[in-house]
């Protein structure tokens, strides 16, 4: 796997070769030469066997689709919550840049909307067109998301938006016939406190973002027998490649300091923090419901946090269900071993269609 662009191809790119160890051990020298280097070494490690290399880039562009989006649905609310222009948007994300949010994404996001196109004297994101489009690798992470049963909601929803996106003429009928919010009724946000929240709303989303990321490494990582070592990617992802940003520091800090850890936002190292940015989180967000803007990325981000934060969830109603019309049996909490209720006793007139 090779990530880093254009710049990365010139300058040095994060390289994560897997395959046998020996082979690595042959190419390490070039390899190293080769790769870019940030304050923890050169952006380059053997990753583990087979076909793991590859497997790691696809992931690292799922937390790009993912990143990208947020930062994107961002730019969003501040266009059209606070009537922001393209480029005081660009010295939003330019200032931001000096602060926890220092990455490679937020730096180019600053430029690319203070840049004016010389064929319009407009600022050229106003005449871009809004359909984005892929190639593929983060619809293959969602992919192997479900195969896995190790859920990325984050870059499922990033996916997804912009195969919305490339549906403009159907949006442009939509746009005639539903109707979302009337703009007079929504509350006008304070301009500063909106934009405070919103640094906060996206760390956190990105946090969760990649804590997303990371597992599906992980539970890759045990199903492939790959024994990947997940600080070390964070390490090697620190310089060259598309994601590189201060965020990743803790993050290899965190799973060097607990290789097992069941999910980033729990580390000490962000535990603190995602509690203190989940209320900017869910403040932006409800702002661009009461406006009609699209944010799917940080609604998926608010709902992961609140999913694995519940002891209890209402998928024993699920389960319930599947048992009346399947007999699919359910498990209980009072006593062990499996059951099944015989409910065609219990409601002899029921309708019951298998699954």
């Amino acid at each position: 796997g090779v990530s880093g662009g254009e710049e990365g191809a010139r300058w040095g790119p994060s390289l994560m070769p897997g395959g046998p160890k020996e082979a690595y051990v042959e190419l390490e020298s070039m390899l190293t030469a080769i790769a870019a280097t940030s304050d923890s070494g050169p952006t380059v490690t053997h990753v583990g066997p087979g076909g793991s290399g590859h497997y790691v880039k696809m992931i690292h562009n799922g937390i790009e689709y993912g990143d990208m989006q947020l930062i994107a649905e961002t730019y969003d609310i501040m266009r059209n919550v606070l009537d922001m222009s393209a480029p005081e948007i660009g010295e939003v994300f330019e200032r931001w840049n000096e602060g926890k949010l220092r990455s490679f994404l937020v730096e180019i996001t600053a430029k690319v909307l203070k840049y004016i196109d010389p064929l319009s004297d407009k600022p050229l994101v106003d005449v871009i067109a809004d359909q984005a489009a892929q190639k593929g690798t983060g619809r293959w992470t969602s992919q192997n998301s479900y195969e896995l049963g190790t859920p990325i909601p984050i870059i499922d929803a990033a996916v997804t938006a912009r195969s919305l996106s490339s549906f403009k003429d159907a949006r442009a009928e939509a746009s005639q016939l539903l109707k979302g919010p009337d703009p007079a009724d929504a509350e006008v946000q304070d301009r500063e406190q909106t934009i405070a929240a919103l640094e906060d709303a996206l760390y956190v989303a990105k946090v969760a973002s990649y804590a997303q990321g990371m597992n599906l490494l992980r539970t890759a990582s045990v199903t492939y027998d790959w024994n990947l070592n997940l600080s070390e990617l964070a390490r090697i992802w620190k310089a060259g490649c598309i994601i590189r940003a201060d965020l990743l520091d803790p993050i290899m800090k965190a799973y060097n300091d607990d290789p097992d850890l069941s999910n980033l936002m729990l580390s000490p190292y962000f535990v603190d923090d995602v509690n203190a940015g989940m209320p900017a989180l869910r403040s932006v967000l409800g702002a661009a419901i009461s406006f009609g803007i699209p944010a799917p990325a940080m609604s998926a981000a608010v709902n992961y946090f609140d999913t694995i934060r519940q002891i209890a969830l209402p998928a024993n109603l699920i389960q319930g269900l599947r048992d009346f019309f399947g007999a699919h049996t359910y498990q209980r909490i009072d006593r062990e071993g499996t059951f099944h209720t015989e409910w065609m006793e219990v409601y002899p007139d029921a309708e019951v269609i298998p699954e």
